[in-house]
């Protein structure tokens, strides 16, 4: 087998060719970013989070009960209610 060193290979660089497959992906990704949309629907659905005082004022007693290690849930109300909820 014979080698010669002067024949030119259209000077083939894979680091080049992977580098530019690199850029491309990247400016392929820019076009096409991602984008979030709300509706209208969820948009009112989330003016709704507020609730009257008197809700407010029970959070606070639950929350001052947990904090004191007081609070004692109902383990048969509970589970009342799981069963009422699932069952629709």
């Amino acid at each position: 087998m014979k080698i010669n060193p002067n024949l030119n290979v259209n000077n083939v660089n894979p680091y080049k060719r992977n580098q530019l497959k690199t850029e491309a992906a990247k400016s392929a990704a820019k076009v096409g970013a991602d984008k979030l949309e709300i509706s209208d629907a969820a948009k009112q659905l989330s003016g709704l989070t507020s609730y009257p005082a008197e809700r407010a004022e029970r959070v606070q007693q639950l929350k001052a009960q947990v904090e004191a290690g007081t609070y004692k849930p109902d383990a048969a109300k509970v589970a009342e209610d799981l069963l009422k909820f699932y069952k629709g």
